[in-house]
């Protein structure tokens, strides 16, 4: 059940969104503990069952409600609606009433300690959605239990608190695989649940298909670094498995080879070039797989691709592909093609090393060799000589063990420091002449102007490096300016009352040089000019623009000249030539949130980060009346949207790294001539792409490093491509560009890989 998790980012992105699920229909019941016959009292015929925020942090509410159209049959003294604070100690559980699904848990409104009972109707509402409902309840009553997110309960933790009336264990231990060795490479093994099939998982006999396709399976065996071929001619099905919910079994002939949500979290790529698609797997002990089907044509990889984005676009925007204009349709297309290049080539091509070979991206015959075929198949890179450390590895920087983790990083311009932000303290580090990065000293016990302590949850270094820039969560109106000098805050500026500041971001890309007091603040609607000089509020009336639409902006940057490209958490972009007026560019959103966005020194290119992609897009208007110009400044001619490009790691590397991909803010390298690359990180890995060979289609061109500690924040230093300050929960380290490799065996993963006993994997061994 719990591998239904990689559903919930939409459920839980936006903190606005009070209501995080909701079951549409059911019936409510109160089950009287004392009374043994007529102890059910229907208290709802018809009503709607929610999961909402509270006021209180970490608390929520389950909360059932009489739908409108109830009839007269209801309780003539009940409330419109039943609310229950989400506790462990209500003793939630599914169960079932004649054969009906439901959902049960103990009401102990005045001591007397009933039972409630919800009754669903299983063909209005399927298993993954009462399953989905279900764990959204365990993760609310663990944040109340812990007071930590939901994100760092594991499945025992959740499991933990399910409640078992039959007073069974509450853990539930899953079996070894049999014949599986001891410390497996994950090709080796078969992933601890059993695949399901579709008619289970939508909850009926004949569920609906909305895409299926035909190709050869492989699964990448790291032992031999290659993709084995598992069997010819597997049905891929894609069925609707509840409202903008999606499945995909891909089944062989004797039984289906695995099943699992269509979501993001798959990481999925798609190649023209060599006629396939690869995704990661994650089974229930989070070990992960990466399969590829392989097409038989270019017509048949066609018909999945563009099938395949439509549903995820569905997924992650909960509406009608249909409801999208062709325009928008046409962009989110491109967004899933790769090996195309960006920006004609400049003498000879970019490096580019593709999945098949050119002779076998042509139809395949039942004939082919499968050893031949997968040998043609991408192999893991061996080190190269030109990636080995040009520099010995500096140590880290341990921070102290005070209970807090670093969570901030502000990298100056001016002078040679880097700020981390850890609690209600700032650490401060000088990049040295060797190139290394030394502690300088501690600003502790950061507080309002009144004494009020508080953890920064945005800074930014302001006036030549000579003030810092912070924002209070607990007041979303004001912001505090910290002289660096003295180590102490000294002003706060209230914004206004009426406008929530959620980011701030100087007036040019390069601003922070100059002795410019103004600065830029978005809220969530809205984006406006901050001026500290004025008396009063400080934001300035006249470049203040408000959106009556609520486009939930979650992150911007500005280049060299002041233009700013403003993100969403739903997934679109905006260019604006000037503060308070209207964006000349409105890219649409391929669904998943931005967590941040970075604008090229001339505005030529952006970069905007998901948590398992980078956007990356070119802005220059090729064609048209405004040829030349960029889309900050001019609009793109309707027929004319630029081609985005996305930035992913191959899935058979996230193999090796055995995590999940969640990128943290890219960047580019600032202060030098042109940027050359981008620099990223997920868990404990620093990645890094080569820019030119992006632009010239290669979106595979990154390097990367793996550290010990979970990275927090990274960003080049100023003025350079290869210095990076990396900022881990709690160290900080200077890493080189140059330590930083192709993704090789031993750049991804420690230690040694054994190699299986067989050169290829057998059905036995990996099939669900």
């Amino acid at each position: 059940m719990f591998m239904l998790k990689s559903l919930f980012g939409k459920i839980w992105s936006d903190q606005n969104n009070v209501e995080l699920i909701q079951i549409p229909t059911g019936a409510l019941y109160l089950v009287r503990q004392e009374q043994p016959q007529g102890n059910r009292e229907c208290v709802y015929h018809n009503a709607v069952a929610t999961i909402r925020r509270t006021s209180t942090s970490r608390n929520y509410q389950l909360v059932i409600s009489r739908a409108v159209s109830e009839d007269d049959k209801e309780r003539s003294d009940a409330d419109d609606e039943m609310a229950f604070l989400i506790d462990e100690g209500l003793q939630f559980y599914a169960t079932a009433h004649e054969d009906y699904p439901a959902f049960m848990w103990r009401d102990f409104a005045d001591g007397l300690a009933d039972s409630i009972e919800f009754i669903m109707d299983p063909r209005k509402v399927n298993s993954v959605t009462r399953s989905i409902f279900e764990v959204t309840f365990l993760q609310c009553a663990w944040e109340r239990k812990t007071g930590r997110s939901h994100e760092e309960a594991t499945d025992e933790d959740l499991e933990q608190l399910k409640y078992h009336p039959d007073g069974s264990t509450k853990t539930k231990q899953v079996p070894d695989a049999p014949d599986a060795p001891a410390a497996p490479a994950p090709a080796a093994v078969k992933p601890a649940k059993p695949t399901e099939s579709l008619q289970s998982i939508t909850g009926t006999s004949d569920p609906q298909i909305v895409l299926t396709a035909t190709a050869d399976l492989y699964l990448y065996d790291q032992g031999s670094g290659l993709f084995m071929r598992q069997e010819k001619h597997v049905t891929a099905k894609v069925a609707e498995a509840g409202r903008f919910l999606y499945w995909m079994v891909v089944d062989g002939a004797e039984a289906p080879w695995l099943s699992q949500a269509v979501s993001s979290r798959m990481n999925m790529n798609f190649s023209l070039e060599n006629l396939s698609s690869v995704w990661n797997y994650y089974d229930e002990e989070h070990r992960v797989f990466s399969w590829l089907l392989r097409f038989a044509d270019k017509d048949k990889y066609t018909a999945f691709q563009e099938s395949f984005s439509r549903l995820l676009w569905e997924t992650l925007h909960e509406e009608s592909w249909n409801k999208a204009a062709p325009i928008e349709q046409r962009y989110v297309q491109q967004a899933y093609e790769q090996d195309v290049a960006m920006t004609p080539a400049d003498g000879e091509a970019a490096e580019h090393r593709t999945l098949l070979s050119p002779r076998h991206t042509s139809a395949l015959s039942d004939d082919d060799d499968a050893d031949e075929v997968e040998a043609e198949l991408d192999p893991m890179d061996e080190d190269d000589e030109q990636f080995q450390d040009a520099v010995p590895e500096p140590a880290p920087i341990r921070a102290p063990s005070d209970g807090e983790v670093n969570s901030q990083l502000a990298v100056g311009y001016k002078f040679d420091r880097a700020f981390v932000v850890r609690g209600d303290k700032i650490g401060v580090f000088r990049h040295t002449d060797d190139d290394r990065l030394e502690f300088a000293n501690s600003i502790n016990k950061i507080s309002t102007p009144k004494g009020k302590l508080f953890t920064p949850s945005r800074v930014m270094l302001h006036e030549q490096d000579s003030a810092m820039v912070l924002m209070d969560p607990n007041n979303k109106h004001a912001l505090y300016r910290m002289d660096l000098e003295y180590g102490k805050v000294v002003e706060e500026w209230n914004v206004n009352p009426d406008v929530p500041v959620t980011n701030i971001l100087p007036n040019t890309k390069t601003a922070q040089m100059s002795a410019d007091k103004t600065l830029i603040g978005t809220s969530r609607n809205g984006i406006f000019r901050i001026d500290p000089r004025m008396e009063g509020n400080k934001l300035v009336d006249s470049q203040f623009k408000l959106y009556t639409t609520k486009h939930d902006f979650s992150a911007a940057a500005t280049d060299d000249n002041g233009r700013i490209a403003v993100a969403s958490n739903k997934g679109d972009l905006r260019l604006f030539d000037q503060i308070g007026k209207n964006a000349k560019t409105a890219l649409p959103a391929l669904g998943d949130p931005i967590i941040g966005v970075d604008v090229s020194s001339d505005g030529r290119w952006v970069v905007a980060t998901c948590r398992s992609y980078l956007l990356l897009i070119d802005t220059l208007i090729e064609d048209g009346r405004y040829k030349g110009s960029l889309g900050f400044d001019r609009s793109f001619p309707a027929d004319a949207r630029p081609l985005p490009r996305r930035l992913q790691l191959r899935p058979h590397h996230v193999a090796y790294m055995e995590e999940e991909v969640h990128f943290t803010p890219a960047h580019f390298n600032v202060g030098s001539n042109k940027e050359t690359s981008i620099v990223t990180s997920t868990g404990k890995y620093v990645v890094s792409w080569s820019f030119e060979q992006v632009k010239g289609g290669n979106p595979f061109a990154y390097v990367l490093k793996r550290f010990e500690g979970t990275v927090v924040r990274d960003d080049y230093t100023y003025g350079s491509d290869q210095s990076i300050v990396v900022a881990f929960e709690n160290d900080v380290q200077l890493a080189h560009r140059t330590q930083l490799r192709k993704p090789t065996r031993a750049s991804l993963a420690p230690g040694t890989i054994q190699s299986p006993s067989a050169g290829k994997t057998t059905r036995r061994q990996t099939r669900a």
